[in-house]
């Protein structure tokens, strides 16, 4: 059918919905490439999908960030000791998939036709405004986090 360029985009929120860092990358980069860039000047726990388990990631993310990434673990790995409010948060991701769907078709990010790089990029930030402008952003709710903990999710769309 030809080829296929693609961009994507990848967002660290908190617990209220907030976007506190995001990128754009390539549609063919690895998920786990731009995470160092990511979290700079992010700390505490940092919650993601299986695409970014890497054992030198999590450390390097812990020696040099004080994030702490917890993923899923995939069907041939080990379970590893998690706090029972660790496993109650990862299993709570939808919040980020929640945010994801609010861009793609509240702020409707979502679109395949730029004609430039440059409408790309408006169309984009355009709806990252409107999102950050919104009153009633998706949160976590019943779940007791303690009061200097920094939760953190991360998604790539």
């Amino acid at each position: 059918m030809g080829w296929f360029f693609g961009f994507k985009l990848r967002a660290i929120i908190n617990d209220k919905g907030e976007i506190l860092n995001l990128t754009v990358t390539k549609g063919n980069v690895d998920d786990r490439k731009p995470v160092k860039q990511l979290c700079e000047g992010v700390y505490g726990k940092l919650f993601a999908d299986k695409g970014y388990i890497d054992k030198k990631l999590t450390d390097w993310l812990a020696e040099n960030n004080d994030v702490k990434l917890f993923t899923k673990i995939r069907k041939n790995m080990k379970p590893k000791p998690m706090q029972a409010i660790d496993k109650k948060l990862l299993k709570r991701r939808t919040l980020i998939e929640t945010v994801f769907d609010e861009l793609k078709n509240l702020c409707q990010i979502e679109h395949s036709r730029h004609r430039s790089v440059n409408g790309l990029i408006t169309n984009l930030l355009g709806g990252l405004i409107a999102y950050c402008w919104q009153p009633d952003k998706p949160t976590f709710k019943d779940v007791y986090i303690e009061k200097n903990e920094k939760i953190h999710s991360m998604k790539i769309y």
